[in-house]
């Protein structure tokens, strides 16, 4: 890959960056050997701005493309060079659980964001979470982050998603013809963008909790304005049969 457009950096005159660094093609090479690792890839955009851009454009776009190859393809088919939000935002969404806070999106429970070893987001499930009317979009939804034994609130799994080109998707044009309010606080961890409430807007079909394995009535999900989706559900217990069938198969 070869990579011309380049920066000096603009992060301060005092910089050690401005008495010249590596090229853009050098490091690329040295993160493709890296597999883009995120951590390392993080540790870089906090060098200076030139480097910051250069992961906003390149690293992180590579990371995601490594990550989840076939989704990746899927985002970008409609000829776009990049995705809804930035490529930073959505490598975040991709390991990145981000919990809630006490009096945040949902309520009072608070259970810390935390970084995920692999998630698996599956097209097929994004469908159960739209309405009939709207089940030509596309949605990749992640399979719940489980956390038990909240206390009252039970057993509490966190999900989180995408939509492709969101801004021409039917569930959008939804939203607004329905006049859904924006959070007045709140925006999306990922990309700090405003949220929508599909619970408020009566958009939670009861397929949702099914696919999830929740209770019907304790499922909640935002979108915002970049599409990107994280939502909360309270699990349904192992039945006595399954609890022997994953004793069974360890």
């Amino acid at each position: 890959m070869i990579i011309t457009k380049q920066y000096r950096c603009i992060h301060s005159a005092s910089c050690l960056c401005t008495k010249g660094h590596l090229s853009e093609e050098v490091i690329f090479l040295v993160f493709q050997q890296l597999n883009w690792n995120p951590k390392s890839v993080a540790t870089l955009s906090c060098v200076c701005k030139w480097f910051d851009d250069l992961a906003k454009r390149v690293l992180w776009k590579e990371f995601c493309k490594t990550r989840a190859p076939k989704m990746m393809l899927d985002l970008q088919s409609s000829g776009s060079h990049s995705v809804d939000g930035n490529w930073r935002a959505l490598a975040k969404l991709l390991i990145y659980c981000s919990g809630c806070t006490r009096g945040g999106l949902f309520n009072n429970i608070h259970v810390p964001g935390h970084f995920v070893y692999r998630t698996r987001f599956s097209r097929t499930s994004g469908k159960s979470f739209l309405l009939p009317q709207c089940r030509t979009d596309v949605l990749y939804i992640s399979d719940p982050c489980e956390h038990l034994d909240q206390g009252d609130d039970g057993d509490i799994g966190f999900f989180r998603g995408i939509f492709k080109s969101f801004a021409t998707s039917k569930v959008r044009k939804m939203l607004i013809k329905r006049e859904a309010q924006l959070h007045p606080t709140e925006v999306c961890p990922y990309c700090k963008a405003k949220l929508w409430s599909m619970l408020q807007a009566k958009m939670v079909p009861a397929s949702a909790s099914c696919r999830l394995g929740a209770y019907e009535d304790a499922i909640e999900y935002y979108v915002c304005l970049n599409g990107h989706v994280l939502g909360i559900c309270t699990l349904l217990p192992l039945s006595d049969s399954e609890e022997a069938s994953d004793h069974s198969d360890a």
